[in-house]
């Protein structure tokens, strides 16, 4: 397989992206073109980049040690060279793998869900840039090159979130989540320019920075090693730039489980495994970033048990399970953070479409306590959705488990048993909202009688397809302890991190408890809310509920104050001082211009009388000078 291959990946779905908004343009101002022509640029896309994917996958499995494509220079300074650079090696296309993987199945779902909607074309278009730039993401050589693509998927997000933008709430959730990122991308940034500004003219991209971060000082490597996670807080939605995340529930459905399963959330994770080299020095960072996301995988768990919409409470349990990654790759196990990755993708792309399907059934009804009684009205709906249900809740055999428990047994095996306490008290959490959700929606009565709307087959058919990969994916990281080979671990060896030493007596109780408080999450919600009364009015409320208050604070300490201090500054500063200081001088030379204006009276006359009495005053003053 050729390297140059490797920029077709990103280049399909940009010019896929480009297309559909040709066609979209042309669509609403010439004639209108069928949805079916737009759906099939759309899907073409990103099975086209898994194709070319897996082509590549083929060629390291055979033993090719990476792939490598420098088209051109991109910048070239003073002895500072960025090449426009793709890189494709284990790492990157195990990500490229399931990201157009899931991102296929998730544009099959679209197709059914966005369905006779006046933008599909439109949606498509942005659905395909925000592939392009996630692939680009993915496959950068350089630091600089990924935030190009980091850049594009937030620019995306904010077009995507925001896509019903007649509605004001979808307009400020778009905006929310622009800001929010734009945040953590200075952090990103400013880590960048110090990599550049140290080893920028040995080289920038990653070969060339692994071999040569180290000559970088110590605190200066901590400064670098903060301000990139910093970006990586504001895209995986970690304390405290996770608000944005639950807002985008605002989008459609297909946009939350495209952001919140395989790519943008998962881009922070992504970026630390990438920078190992540069985590490895500095472990202390790194420990850092495994408690940040220890607390807000309890944090966000904690503000799910209550909330009431369907798409919100997976939001918050999107922002828990980010928090194990960052735990297991803030502790040196990238290889276990990038295998919940995996598995994440599976099961919370299936929950997030579920719950559309759930939504679109009920006539885009979103709170789960004015549903009920679903199981046998969308028997199908209900089979995959427990599925899903079980794998995020970490009982075995399904996918979640095998992660989770993963990313528990590093924690334990690093002493930390602070970030293991929570993690395991936090997956209990887990089981308890997610089977809340679940036995509040699907069982008990009716909340009321009412007619259901069909789910068409385009999006029953991925919703499937994920369900088994929610089953079996766990599979391929099978603990070698049991006698599995761990796929996972030895194909992304170099980012396996240190080997777990535990005995297997204790690695069988870790997994028991692991799985016990699974299962008394799962029996307080069973109690709780299996034959719930729809009956009673539900109004939930308190500081969990609201969330903390965390948006009312940070809107009344940071928003408002920003508002009030561009208040102060448009009207005092910009309207009292700088506009009136520059109007008045403006005024001042407009009144001077007139005054000199009215002796240019084009009178001949006039002008022949002060030559004359210039001269002549001129002439008194010779004689007058020269008689001295």
């Amino acid at each position: 397989m050729s390297s140059n291959f490797l920029s077709w990946i990103v280049l399909i779905p940009l010019f896929s992206s480009i297309l559909l908004g040709a066609m979209y343009l042309y669509s609403i101002s010439v004639k209108k073109i069928a949805d079916r022509y737009f759906t099939f640029f759309a899907l073409l896309a990103p099975m086209a980049s898994f194709f070319i994917g897996f082509l590549f996958f083929l060629g390291l499995l055979n033993g090719n040690g990476e792939y490598i494509y420098e088209p051109y220079t991109w910048l070239g300074v003073n002895g500072y060279i960025i090449s426009m650079g793709f890189l494709g090696d284990k790492l990157s296309i195990f990500m490229v793998l399931f990201v157009t993987f899931i991102g296929s199945m998730i544009h099959i779902y679209a197709s059914g869900y966005m369905k006779g909607d006046d933008g599909y074309g439109k949606f498509f278009s942005y659905f395909n840039l925000f592939m392009a730039s996630m692939l680009l993401l993915v496959l950068a050589n350089s630091p600089i090159i990924m935030f190009i693509g980091w850049e594009g998927v937030g620019l995306c997000s904010y077009l995507l979130i925001g896509f019903y933008f007649t509605e004001p709430l979808n307009v400020v959730a778009g905006n929310k989540a622009f800001i929010a990122n734009r945040v953590g991308d200075l952090g990103f940034l400013v880590g960048i320019v110090y990599l550049f500004f140290y080893v920028g003219k040995l080289g920038f991209d990653y070969g060339a920075l692994e071999d040569y971060v180290s000559i970088v000082p110590n605190h200066i490597l901590v400064i670098i090693g903060i301000s990139l996670f910093i970006g990586a807080m504001g895209k995986s939605a970690q304390i405290p730039l996770y608000v944005w995340l639950p807002d985008a529930m605002a989008g459609p459905t297909p946009v939350s489980a495209l952001i919140h399963a395989a790519t943008m959330v998962t881009a922070g994770v992504y970026m630390v495994a990438r920078f190992h080299f540069l985590y490895d020095l500095i472990p202390h960072v790194g420990v850092f970033i495994a408690y940040i996301g220890a607390f807000s995988s309890l944090f966000a768990a904690i503000i799910a048990m209550k909330q009431t919409d369907i798409k919100k409470i997976l939001a918050y349990s999107t922002i828990s399970q980010l928090g194990y990654m960052f735990i297991a790759v803030g502790l040196g196990a990238y290889s276990t953070g990038l295998f919940h990755v995996f598995t994440h993708a599976f099961f919370k792309a299936l929950l997030f479409m579920g719950a559309g399907a759930v939504i679109i059934a009920l006539h885009h009804e979103q709170n789960i306590f004015k549903m009920g009684g679903l199981r046998k009205k969308i028997p199908l709906i209900y089979s995959v959705m427990l599925v899903g249900t079980l794998a995020i809740s970490g009982i075995p055999p399904f996918s979640g488990f095998f992660s989770k428990d993963e990313v528990l047994l590093k924690a334990y095996n690093h002493n930390e048993y602070l970030i293991y306490g929570i993690g395991l008290f936090t997956a209990g959490l887990t089981a308890y909202y997610m089977f809340r959700l679940f036995f509040v929606t699907f069982e008990g009565k009716n909340y009321k009688e009412r007619k259901m709307q069909n789910i068409s087959w385009s999006m029953k058919a991925p919703l499937v397809i994920l369900a088994i990969g929610a089953a079996f994916a766990g599979f391929v990281g099978f603990p070698k302890i049991f006698g599995g080979a761990n796929l996972i671990d030895s194909w992304l060896e170099a980012w396996s991190g240190a080997p777990t030493h535990i005995e297997f007596s204790a690695d069988i109780m870790l997994m028991s408890v692991s799985v016990l408080a699974g299962l008394i999450g799962i029996s307080v919600a069973y109690f709780k809310f299996f034959k719930y009364d729809f009956n009673q009015d539900i109004k939930e409320s308190g500081l969990v509920y609201n969330k903390f208050y965390i948006d009312e604070i940070i809107d009344f300490l940071i928003v408002r104050r920003m508002r009030d201090l561009s208040t102060f500054v448009a009207v005092v500063i910009d309207d009292g001082f700088i506009d009136k200081t520059v109007m008045s001088l403006s005024n001042g030379f407009i009144n001077l211009g007139r005054r000199v204006g009215r002796m240019q009276s084009a009178n001949t006359r006039a002008y022949a009388f002060f030559m004359l009495v210039g001269l002549s005053s001129f002439s008194i003053y010779l004689i007058l000078k020269l008689g001295k």
